[in-house]
C-alpha cells in the first residue's frame, strides 16, 4: 500500500489539471448507505422505479417522502469524513481543480471543497413542481423528518420536490457540461468510491483517457473500468485519500 500511495502521489505531483470523481463509497464512512451493496444498500428492499422515479413521485409523493425520510435524517446528521476533507485540502493547495460527485449529500461543500459539480443534484434546495417556487431545503426536510409530511408550496399548494435527480429525469444540463469539460481537459482523474456503473458518470473516465489523462481508481470493489486504470487501489477511500493529501501538507 505504501508503494501505491507513493505512486499516486507521484502522479499528483506531475499533473496540472486534477479532477476527482466520487460516488457513494466516499460517504459511507460518514454513515450514509450506498445504493447497491447487498443488505445495506438503499435499493436492497425496494424497487427504485416505484419510489424514486419522477413518475412515482408525481403519482404518490407521500410514498416517496416516507421512503426518503430515514435517508434524509441520516444525511442531515452526517459529517464530512477524512476522505472529503482530504479532497478539500488538495484543492486548497492547488493540486485538485474540481470534484465531480454522484452524491446528493453536500458533504464535499461542507468539507470545504469549492468547485463541486453535483451531477445528480443535491438537498440544498427544493422547488414546487407546479409553479417553480424555490426554497432552501433544510427547514422543509426537517419538517419531513420530524412531522412525516408531504411539503407543499406556500404559494400554489403544489408538492415541493428536493433538487435531486430522480429516475426518469434529465441531469442538470449546465452542471453536466461543466463536469464533462473538467473530465475532458484533466491530465489526472481520481475515481474515489464509485462503482462506475451508472451513466453518465461512468463515461467521464473515458473523456479523461481520451485526453491521455492518467486514471487512479480507489474503491473497495471492482469496477467495469479497472482495466483502464493506471493505478488501482482496493481500499477504504477514508484511509487512502488522507494519506495522499498528507504527502502535500505544507511544511
Amino acid at each position: 500500500m505504501d508503494e501505491k500511495i507513493a505512486a499516486a502521489a507521484a502522479f499528483l505531483q506531475q499533473a496540472h489539471q486534477v479532477v476527482a470523481l466520487t460516488g457513494a463509497g466516499i460517504s459511507t464512512p460518514s454513515g450514509i448507505p450506498d445504493f447497491r451493496s447487498p443488505v445495506s444498500g438503499v435499493w436492497d428492499h425496494v424497487d427504485p422505479m416505484e419510489v424514486a422515479s419522477i413518475g412515482a413521485f408525481r403519482r404518490r409523493p407521500q410514498q416517496f417522502f416516507e421512503w426518503v425520510r430515514p435517508l434524509t435524517q441520516t444525511i442531515l446528521a452526517a459529517q464530512p469524513n477524512p476522505a472529503h476533507l482530504a479532497l478539500a485540502h488538495l484543492e486548497t493547495y492547488g493540486h485538485l481543480k474540481a470534484v465531480i460527485t454522484q452524491n446528493i449529500d453536500m458533504l464535499h461543500t461542507r468539507a470545504g471543497s469549492r468547485t463541486v459539480h453535483e451531477i445528480h443534484g443535491h438537498l440544498r434546495t427544493a422547488r414546487c413542481l407546479l409553479c417553480g417556487y424555490e426554497v432552501e431545503a433544510v427547514t422543509l426536510l426537517t419538517q419531513v423528518v420530524e412531522q412525516n409530511i408531504v411539503p407543499t408550496c406556500p404559494g400554489c399548494g403544489g408538492v415541493m420536490k428536493p433538487d435531486v435527480v430522480l429516475f426518469g429525469e434529465t441531469l442538470p444540463g449546465a452542471i453536466l457540461q461543466q463536469a464533462q469539460a473538467a473530465a475532458a481537459t484533466c491530465d489526472l482523474m481520481i475515481v474515489a468510491g464509485s462503482s462506475l456503473e451508472v451513466a453518465p458518470a461512468c463515461d467521464l473516465p473515458y473523456l479523461a483517457k481520451r485526453n491521455r489523462a492518467r486514471l487512479i481508481i480507489i474503491n473497495w470493489g471492482p469496477t467495469p473500468l479497472d482495466d483502464m486504470a493506471d493505478l488501482l487501489i482496493r481500499d477504504d477511500v477514508a484511509t487512502v485519500l488522507p494519506q495522499l493529501a498528507a504527502a502535500f501538507m505544507p511544511h
